[in-house]
């Protein structure tokens, strides 16, 4: 299971959100928007988020399967992490 997390700076809910995943041991890759290479941006932006963290969790590299949301969403950070690291 891969999960990424599109952040910008000064973002309350990206900070809830690394924590929630911090604090439970969940690896994760961080992005930061504003450094990120504008086709790294225009790729969340074409998934319809404007605003930050975009949270893609994708558990066998296909983008079919890819779940996704903006936001710090412990009810979804619960439902397609913790399920997975149990069953890993």
């Amino acid at each position: 299971m891969v999960i990424t997390v599109y952040s910008t700076p000064k973002c309350v809910q990206c900070k809830l959100t690394k924590d929630w995943l911090d604090e439970r041991g969940i690896e994760y890759d961080f992005v930061d928007l504003p450094s990120a290479p504008e086709s790294v941006q225009e790729a969340v932006r074409a998934l319809g988020y404007l605003r930050a963290p975009v949270v893609i969790v994708n558990d066998d590299n296909d983008t079919k399967n890819e779940k996704h949301w903006y936001g710090f969403r412990p009810d979804l950070l619960e439902e397609f992490t913790i399920p997975n690291q149990e069953a890993a």
